[in-house]
């Protein structure tokens, strides 16, 4: 049987949001993870960022993995053309398999779904659960209030700096998976050297 390749978990809204830079920024981060010869891990829909996504990197040949609960496939928001559609029964088994199949996450821009995503996975990494890397896509500055509240929450006394430094933080996509890759002691093989102040 062969190795599956270096997987990531993409966290992101169902909602496009409200600026173009969002979603090319999504879709570039599809096209990067199928040139490195990665497989995407996400949410199994078809709508917002994670339709977006998904549709990038299966049109630039890679691997796209599904997790859905059947609560949302029921509302016909899963996605039909993707590489494996996984149909769980609730949330906490979607989250679960997604961390299951992933070597690496990173979080887009998104809402509640996306921050408790992203805040679970970071909790596990802190208390020892996985030491996988967990990465910031902070496209036009969006998670840069967040960040600012967790420097508050460090002066405060209740987030030390290795917990702040478990996040790598970066807006643009191909030099965040390679970060990403970097402290998994991964290498992609199949990338060419990109100039990102290009992109």
């Amino acid at each position: 049987m062969s190795q599956r390749p270096f997987s990531v978990c993409v966290y992101c809204g169902s909602r496009p949001g409200s600026q173009a830079l969002y979603a090319e920024s999504a879709a570039r981060l599809g096209q990067e993870i199928a040139r490195r010869g990665w497989r995407l891990v996400y949410g199994g829909g078809h709508v917002g960022l994670m339709g977006i996504v998904a549709d990038a990197a299966l049109s630039a040949g890679a691997p796209v993995i599904g997790i859905i609960p059947e609560r949302l496939q029921s509302r016909e928001v899963g996605h039909r053309g993707l590489t494996e559609l996984v149909v769980v029964s609730n949330m906490h088994q979607r989250k679960q398999r997604m961390a299951e199949e992933a070597d690496a996450f990173l979080s887009m821009p998104g809402g509640l779904g996306t921050f408790e995503e992203l805040f679970e996975v970071w909790t596990w990494h802190h208390l020892g659960y996985h030491s996988k890397p967990i990465g910031l896509l902070n496209v036009a500055g969006f998670y840069q209030p967040l960040l600012d509240y967790m420097g508050f929450a460090h002066e405060q006394g209740f987030v030390d700096a290795s917990q702040q430094q478990a996040l790598t933080v970066d807006e643009v996509p191909g030099r965040l998976l390679d970060r990403l890759a970097a402290r998994a002691g991964h290498k992609a093989l199949n990338a060419s050297p990109t100039d990102y102040s290009a992109i």
